[in-house]
């Protein structure tokens, strides 16, 4: 099923010893297009501290809506690694949290354990030649890993000019892959929010905040229009609009 990133910000980690704190934001993989990590204000037991949790942590629906309900402690976050949310998240950081919290390393092995939901998968077992490669790149900023946050706001790029601009993401939330961006075209062609799935995308240009796609201006002044009813699905629940995705690029 379908859910807005928007939609989900604010939702509360509902741990079995009581609720950790607010999602800030996500991070996703700019080249899969996948949720990596939820960025989580902690309440102030632990003085507002943020933490990265992966998605692996999430149980499975249906969720109550503003509610997710997770498979770790507040113990454990006290007790994770400490990261500063405000910089680049490396290599390092990445694998302590992963050797922390016995969640896989998406960035090591390539493989992304989505349909894990509530169950901490073990610790892979790497071959020598990946943890060689692992030593060597696990000082280096992960220069793949984006705030979802901060990509809303770039401008969309058709092949014949510019179109409008990111306003939210939609993700499957059992898989916490990115299908659609919501884009705004009312600056350009007026009065409409679109639909485009990810795989029209050609290029992020991260110097000049844009995204490219391989449709053209007309297209997307022709793709029908969308409100927030066709994308977000409050609570888990299947809605009949939850087809009109399809219709979209």
């Amino acid at each position: 099923m379908q859910q807005s990133l928007n939609h989900l910000i604010n939702w509360n980690l509902d741990a079995r010893d009581g609720e950790i704190g607010k999602v800030r934001d996500f991070y996703f993989d700019d080249q899969k297009w996948t949720i990596r990590y939820l960025i989580v204000k902690t309440g102030s037991w632990l003085s507002g501290r943020e933490v990265l949790l992966s998605p692996a942590v999430v149980l499975r629906q249906p969720w109550e809506s503003g509610l997710f309900p997770v498979s770790i402690t507040k113990q454990q976050v006290q007790n994770s690694p400490q990261i500063d949310t405000d910089r680049p998240v490396s290599r390092q950081h990445e694998s302590e949290l992963a050797a922390y919290y016995s969640w896989q390393e998406n960035w090591a092995s390539g493989l992304y354990s989505g349909a894990l939901w509530g169950v901490i998968p073990a610790t892979p077992v790497f071959e020598p030649s990946i943890l060689a490669e692992m030593d060597t790149e696990a000082s280096h900023d992960n220069l793949h890993l984006r705030s979802a946050g901060k990509v809303k706001g770039y401008h969309i790029q058709a092949a014949d000019g510019d179109i409008g601009h990111i306003v939210d993401f939609i993700i499957d939330d059992q898989t916490w892959q990115i299908s659609h961006l919501l884009v705004d075209t009312h600056n350009w062609v007026g009065g409409k929010k679109i639909l485009i799935e990810v795989r029209h995308i050609g290029s992020v240009h991260w110097d000049n905040s844009t995204v490219s796609v391989d449709l053209a201006m007309q297209e997307i002044k022709d793709a029908s229009a969308v409100d927030q009813w066709d994308y977000i699905v409050p609570g888990g629940e299947k809605r009949e609009s939850e087809n009109h995705l399809s219709s979209h690029f």
